[in-house]
């Protein structure tokens, strides 16, 4: 039986985790370690609590050990820890889909579980794919994605997703799969708050990719409404209702990547909610649990799932799943999430802390470096101007100075800083978080000033 030590004291060495999206070998260096966690904080390994204005990694959005998910969990591992979902089922699985679908945006009415964003994507490309197949339309195969957009680790998302270092790691991917422009224009729309008013013509692309390769080839088109991990682009005014009219127009399925924006991030349940925009696939995972155990789930239409269910009543309809596929134990912490954001109003509270928390990023302009600010809810970005040194190393140097100094936790993702804070905190974190950005953006300067 583990003690009490193991859970916070390092092993004698730190070589045997591989860790990911990681610099490994200068981590271990001087490695940071995470102990210990409650509400907004982190306890780390040195004695510092940090708050954690990131959620954990865009997910702990009802703060962390939420008291309903940890009540759930363990009233759950005493009744039923493991029951597999194929051909036979537990009630949570079938209960927590119907929540699903009555928080989804209207018509998104069936759910496939899966346990993570990278799963949820490569099952919803899956689906996109057999769906045209199921109709006798077997020539759509081609996948649409974005460039500056992330889709996971799976190949289908590494294919589909427009982030180059993630791709040329692995070599060729999936054949027959192409790119829209990305939407960041930081020309015309530098500084926006919220849905930049230009760019509603990166979305006329997709005509032509489909001048060029045949709408009767293209499956879908994949996009995050709002790009989370390329560093927070919010998409321009109308440009996801220009996508869903071109998608309709050439029988397209359209999926919205949600993992980042569900389940109360932009200030709504869904993106697909805030935009007016309703996407024949949703993907999700990361808020879905609170970060309390992986999970993710499919969203679709009825007509996707209605494809599926013809020919025999005895035959598999769509030969895919996970053996984890709507765990009990993540089905409970899913229950209870979903409890937290409607019940004790965690969404409501996002939406109604955007504004202060928007007001607070853009005082940050005209600061040394700034070139842009992005937001939509509690979601948004620092774009800082790159360093000689390379990129990444502006925003690596202010995310340090903020965890050090300040003991705030914000992520660097290329030159830009980005903030998904807990929807649990108040307006004094909120001025905490932008008072350690100032401070750390003021000093960085000055020591990149001193060394010239």
């Amino acid at each position: 039986m583990a003690s009490a030590d193991t859970l916070t004291t390092p092993p004698g060495s730190l070589d045997a985790f591989w860790m990911p999206f990681t610099p490994n070998r200068k981590f271990k260096q001087a490695p940071r370690l995470i102990v210990g966690s409650e509400g907004l904080h982190y306890d780390l390994a040195d004695g510092r609590r940090v708050l954690d204005a990131i959620a954990g990694l865009w997910c702990v959005n009802a703060g962390h050990r939420n008291p309903r998910v940890s009540a759930a969990m363990k009233a759950q591992i005493d009744v039923l820890d493991y029951a597999s979902n194929f051909q036979i089922g537990h009630p949570a699985a079938f209960t927590l889909a119907q929540r699903l679908t009555q928080m989804a945006p209207a018509g998104m009415d069936h759910v496939f579980f899966t346990n993570s964003g990278s799963e949820s994507v490569d099952t919803a490309l899956k689906i996109a794919v057999a769906y045209h197949r199921a109709r006798g339309d077997a020539g759509r195969y081609r996948l649409i994605g974005r460039e500056r957009s992330y889709h996971g680790v799976g190949f289908g998302g590494i294919s589909v997703g427009g982030i180059g270092r993630q791709r040329s790691t692995f070599g060729p991917l999936l054949n027959g799969v192409d790119h829209l422009p990305h939407t960041l224009d930081l020309a015309r729309n530098a500084f926006s708050r919220g849905e930049p008013a230009h760019g509603i013509d990166k979305a006329d692309a997709l005509e032509a990719l489909v001048a060029l390769h045949d709408a009767s080839t293209i499956a879908a088109v994949i996009v995050e409404p709002v790009a989370g991990s390329t560093g927070v682009l919010p998409p321009p005014r109308g440009y996801l209702k220009r996508l869903r009219e071109i998608c309709d127009r050439h029988g397209i399925l359209l999926i919205f990547d949600e993992v980042i924006t569900g389940f109360g991030r932009v200030g709504s349940n869904f993106a697909s909610d805030l935009f007016g925009v309703t996407p024949d696939l949703i993907t999700t995972a990361k808020g879905l649990t609170n970060g309390a155990v992986p999970m993710g789930a499919v969203l679709m239409r009825g007509a996707v799932h209605d494809a599926f269910m013809h020919g025999s009543v005895s035959a598999v309809e769509l030969s895919h799943g996970y053996t984890y596929s709507g765990h009990p134990l993540a089905c409970a912490a899913a229950m209870a999430t979903l409890d937290a954001y409607t019940e004790d109003g965690l969404i409501a509270r996002a939406a109604e802390l955007s504004p202060y928390f928007e007001d607070g990023l853009h005082s940050l302009r005209g600061l040394p470096g700034v070139i842009d600010v992005r937001n939509v809810g509690l979601l948004a970005g620092i774009e800082l101007q790159g360093w000689a040194s390379g990129l990444g190393t502006h925003a690596q140097a202010v995310a340090q100075h903020c965890l050090d100094e300040s003991g705030v936790l914000v992520r660097s993702v290329g030159d830009t800083i980005a903030l998904s804070p807990p929807f649990t905190l108040e307006r004094r974190h909120i001025d905490q978080i932008i008072d350690s950005l100032r401070a750390a953006i003021a000093q960085t300067a000055q020591a990149t000033d001193t060394a010239a």
